[in-house]
């Protein structure tokens, strides 16, 4: 990983008054270059074989300046060029998946967040370490697939946009559509109500929901995902048949529904929060900005962590004027606006060193 003295050594020579945002044409771009225009800072977006026409569409959330590169390593090798312009990366799942977590980590240029989280999040074994450890409940881990009895959901490592998962509900069924190239795991199936919360950390702001750590907690948001055509292949008989036919269910996020919970729940869901925010310094020098836990609710109101994303979600996007949640915290604004801000205000107070790795 670049050293954090190198950053901060990076950081000395920007001018605070300057700074422009940066990010991939990709996930939740849109929503970054929007928030980032109306804090007002500079934009850029970064291409590598990003169709980026559509920008032309919606012209709040296109960035000021686009730059195309020939492949990923030529943002590496410009780095010095985007320094020299107080560039700060906002990262996103794709951005970082397909970089690749191990070479994000190595990029000379400012980011938004701490880059130490990289590796607990695209490790599923260290993620449940993390969580579990903070004494929050996940599915239950199934070490051998020779003793699945019962729905499992086999997940690959890395943030893949639901691409590959599947369920298996016995041995045969798993051996028919394992990967043995990629790690996995496998984990009990859940029967629930899939929530995926998109909370913020700030440890600068002090007045709100106050973490016992210090600085405060809130929940901007929350969705739903459609997955590809899981949520439909019921309609055509059991899946066993439908195997036979090379009809296989897909769990690869097309879209994002806005929803909002029972308000019993919150005080359990900050709860938990707090926990893995608390155990992320803990453990590799903390968790701050936006992150989302993927939770399932069970029947008895219960919540379960099956994932953790430890940056902006593209389940944010259906807020980009704000949402149920952020509108009684800050009016119209979306989780993209409210990095900006606290981007922002880390400049105005000269503190950016504290935010940025």
């Amino acid at each position: 990983m670049v050293p954090k003295e190198k950053i901060d050594s990076i950081l000395e020579g920007y001018d605070k008054d300057d700074i422009t945002i940066a990010t991939l044409c990709s996930h939740s771009s849109l929503q970054i270059f929007h928030g980032a225009k109306k804090a007002g800072f500079k934009t850029i977006g970064f291409s590598v074989s990003q169709d980026t026409r559509y920008y032309d569409a919606f012209p709040l959330g296109k960035p000021d300046e686009l730059i195309r590169f020939q492949d990923y390593d030529e943002i590496f090798e410009r780095a010095g060029e985007f320094t020299d312009r107080n560039v700060v990366l906002i990262p996103h799942g794709s951005f970082v998946e397909y970089i690749g977590p191990k070479k994000f980590e190595k990029l000379e240029i400012p980011c938004y967040g701490n880059r130490a989280v990289l590796q607990w999040e695209s490790d599923r074994d260290m993620e449940r370490q993390w969580i579990t450890s903070a004494g929050v409940s996940m599915p239950r881990i199934i070490n051998d697939a020779r003793e699945i009895d019962k729905p499992v959901l086999v997940k690959y490592h890395g943030a893949k946009g639901g691409r590959g998962f599947f369920v298996a509900k016995d041995y045969p069924d798993f051996k028919m559509s394992i990967d043995h190239t990629q790690p996995y795991n496998i984990q009990e199936y859940v029967l629930g109500t899939r929530y995926y919360l998109h909370f913020f950390y700030s440890p600068l702001k002090q007045d709100g929901y106050k973490v016992s750590r210090g600085g405060t907690m809130e929940l901007l948001s929350m969705d739903r995902r459609d997955e590809s055509n899981i949520d439909e292949l019921y309609k055509l008989g059991s899946q066993e048949d439908l195997k036979k036919h090379g009809l296989y269910p897909s769990f690869v996020v097309t879209g994002n529904v806005p929803v909002v919970i029972r308000e019993s729940l919150l005080p359990k869901a900050f709860e938990m929060a707090e926990k893995i925010v608390n155990r992320s310094y803990d453990l590799f020098g903390g968790i701050w900005g936006p992150f989302c836990l993927e939770t399932i609710v069970t029947d008895k109101l219960e919540f379960k962590v099956f994932e953790i994303s430890t940056r902006i979600v593209a389940g944010t996007n259906p807020f980009i004027s704000g949402s149920p949640y952020a509108d009684l915290i800050y009016p119209g604004l979306s989780t993209g606006g409210r990095m900006a801000n606290e981007i922002k205000g880390a400049a105005q107070e000269n503190i950016l060193e504290q935010i940025l790795t």
